[in-house]
């Protein structure tokens, strides 16, 4: 039984997870000693390992609880230092944007408050909104930070982020335990009326 635990854990996918939780700490320093070059490499690698680990999850049928864990701890390491780039380098390209950026923050941190008020435990969900809303942010960031700022980029960003922050609200509110990989309401519905 051991043995199929280490299996499940230490596959791809989870790997590339477990880089970017090491890695946090080492890129937050980069970026709080102001090498913006090298930040901005390294943040890029942990956008791109984003990625391929749920694609590889995916496509070659490795997609675990834990590996849904990770990920979810992953990405809001990468929202983290994605936030922090964004105080440190590119403030200026959001001053304009503030009430927008305080509306997005409420709904970021609103279906982590949901799912520690409920289930006791960050979520993790992996709705396809919230995958597609990963990949718009991610591009986002690698736009904002190796071309320029570009102001509907960043509202469609904000908008379809805010979207998926309420999908995942609704799910939490209707589901009786956390889960992982639910897809989306629609899905959790249908689960639900199967039962």
């Amino acid at each position: 039984m051991e043995n199929q635990i280490k299996e499940k854990f230490w596959n791809i996918p989870n790997i590339l997870s477990l880089y970017r939780l090491i890695s946090f700490p080492f890129v937050l320093y980069i970026a709080i000693k102001g090498f913006e070059n090298l930040f901005v490499l390294l943040l890029v690698i942990n956008l791109i390992t984003d990625i391929l680990d749920g694609l590889i999850a995916r496509l070659f049928n490795m997609e675990t609880k834990i590996g849904a864990l990770l990920d979810s701890y992953a990405d809001f390491g990468t929202y983290i230092l994605a936030i922090t780039g964004v105080i440190l380098f590119k403030s200026s390209d959001f001053e304009p944007h503030k009430i927008s950026i305080i509306i997005f923050f409420v709904f970021f941190l609103a279906p982590y408050a949901v799912s520690l008020l409920k289930f006791r435990k960050m979520p993790s969900l992996h709705l396809y909104s919230s995958k597609i809303a990963g990949y718009i942010q991610g591009f986002f960031f690698f736009v904002l930070f190796v071309i320029k700022f570009y102001e509907w980029f960043y509202y469609l960003t904000i908008f379809y982020a805010i979207i998926t922050f309420i999908e995942e609200i609704i799910v939490q509110l209707y589901i009786k335990e956390m889960g992982s990989n639910l897809k989306g309401i629609w899905w959790v519905i249908k689960s639900n009326e199967k039962h």
